[in-house]
């Protein structure tokens, strides 16, 4: 048995009277969710779905998720994730095509028309959970078989750049294991050989639990004790009350949440609890660091992962950051003792020297790796001191407040609307999020140029809404390469020397 399945089932044992997580300022005890999580491993049995058993889930911030993901990994079982958020035309037929014999969701998401057409398709079981741990129940039974088990597959992660066709990345129960085993020397308070307990901190956890970041925060915790603190979504006024309720000493904030709590201008005792800020999931400026400092008096750690790493692979502990920060500002972090990284030459292959700007590459057990190496498609620096300076992409994709948004994916939807002939999509620069998608539009000939607000209309109606462009030009033509294709420099000058809507 995998250390994160035993210690999950330890932990869920321990004392059912226990306060474990607070939603809406209410608190459900470990009695209520160890309840709902007994409920659904019940009828997953029932349902001949054991070990290694495949089992979709629809998945909210909400404490009837939390259930679902407890229910599958401490049972050996594969949690494969489903973004509720997605669109009919995206949700269904990612569904379908994942062929789950049984998925988990609220009623909400289940009656959604695309949703019940693609279960029907697939002719799939569906458990419908209570968001609030209300109730349990079979909703369909399905003929649906999956005869192939995920083997030591725990999770088959969505990742954040998914868009019109997710992608998933498999993340074993060892890599889980290999990457909370890494972050624990940023953790004093968490001993691997010390005896399972409960705990009376709170984690707050505020990124979407259908990204690494969001459930790495929930199963980290939960293994190690800790109440969490489940916030729907990230607002100021969320954020805020979240600390000074449960006076944590280190809080969770994406970089679009720093730059929120800055312009905010908040008392600098809603801070106090605080020794550190946690930040991920999109590259962090130094001057928001320093800022931060400045005005609350917190340092912000950084650090660097995704999905295909099972979490961080490189961070920044409070040690280093009072030893090295003024020194070493803009680095994502120190990398882990457990991960071996290098710098390559993008054309060659050659290995580069400690200080050389290259393409990073990845090996050790937490990225799942018996041999060989994991091109990431960032180019980066790594110094003297293993600290990780990621300088940007290595491809076109656009890191918007720290979802992955794929130029081509909204491309392809442009050209769909009946008056556009082409369009290109770059990133340009954004102070909050980072990077927002601007569009470039050619129409067609006689094509009527459409109001802004209709154009959007009609993108939100078949993307994601990170995916929707922020800026758009209309214009007879776009710089071009000399074999045609979107010339990228210019395109990104264009929209510079722009006066932007």
């Amino acid at each position: 048995m995998a250390v994160i399945t035993q210690t999950l089932r330890e932990v869920m044992s321990l004392d059912s009277n226990a306060p474990v997580i607070d939603f809406d300022e209410q608190w459900i005890d470990w009695g209520e969710l160890a309840a709902r999580v007994a409920d659904i491993e019940s009828l997953l049995e029932e349902l001949g779905q054991g070990q290694g058993a495949r089992i979709g889930a629809l998945l909210h911030n909400g404490p009837g998720h939390i259930a679902s993901i407890l229910a599958v990994l401490a049972s050996d079982r594969c949690l494969v994730t489903l973004n509720p958020v997605y669109p009919d035309e995206t949700l269904g037929p990612d569904i379908e095509a994942l062929g789950v014999p049984v998925v988990i969701g609220e009623s909400a998401d289940l009656d959604r028309p695309g949703v019940a057409a693609a279960l029907e398709a697939l002719d799939a079981s569906v458990i419908e959970i209570g968001p609030l741990l209300e109730t349990v129940r079979l909703r369909r039974t399905g003929s649906r078989r999956d005869n192939a088990t995920a083997g030591e597959t725990a999770i088959e992660m969505l990742t954040s750049g998914t868009t019109g066709k997710p992608k998933r990345v498999p993340l074993s129960r060892a890599a889980f294991d290999a990457s909370f085993a890494a972050i624990a020397s940023h953790d004093k308070s968490r001993d691997q050989n010390a005896t399972v307990k409960l705990r009376s901190s709170t984690t707050l956890i505020i990124n979407p639990v259908t990204h690494i970041g969001g459930i790495y925060g929930v199963i980290g915790a939960l293994m190690v004790g800790r109440r969490i603190c489940l916030v729907e979504k990230f607002s100021v006024d969320r954020w805020v009350g979240a600390v000074t309720r449960h006076r944590p000493k280190v809080a969770p904030a994406v970089p679009a949440a720093l730059r929120m709590l800055i312009e905010a201008d908040l008392p600098r005792e809603h801070f106090s609890s605080l020794s550190a800020i946690i930040s991920g999931t999109a590259p962090l400026s130094p001057d928001v660091v320093d800022t931060f400092l400045d005005k609350y008096g917190v340092p912000v750690l950084a650090n660097y992962g995704a999905t295909e790493f099972a979490g961080a692979i490189a961070a920044w502990s409070l040690p280093d950051f009072k030893a090295h920060w003024e020194e070493k500002k803009g680095a994502a972090g120190r990398i882990h003792e457990s991960v071996q990284a290098r710098i390559i030459d993008q054309e060659t292959g050659d290995i580069l020297l400690p200080g050389q700007e290259g393409v990073l590459e990845l090996t050790g057990s937490q990225l799942g790796l018996k041999d060989g190496w994991l091109r990431t498609t960032d180019r980066a620096v790594i110094d003297e001191d293993n600290f990780l300076y990621v300088k940007g992409r290595a491809d076109n994709a656009i890191l918007r407040g720290g979802f992955k948004v794929h130029p081509d994916d909204i491309v392809r939807t442009l050209e769909t609307h009946p008056s556009i002939r082409e369009a290109a999509v770059i990133g340009v620069p954004d102070e909050r999020l980072g990077e927002v998608p601007a569009a470039a539009i050619i129409l067609k000939d006689g094509g009527q140029e459409p109001a802004l607000d209709e154009l959007k209309s009609f993108l939100r109606e078949r993307l994601v809404p990170y995916q929707v462009p922020v800026h758009y030009q209309f214009v007879v033509d776009i710089p071009r390469t000399p074999s045609m294709k979107p010339a990228m420099l210019p395109l990104k000058k264009m929209f510079a020397s722009d006066e932007q809507k």
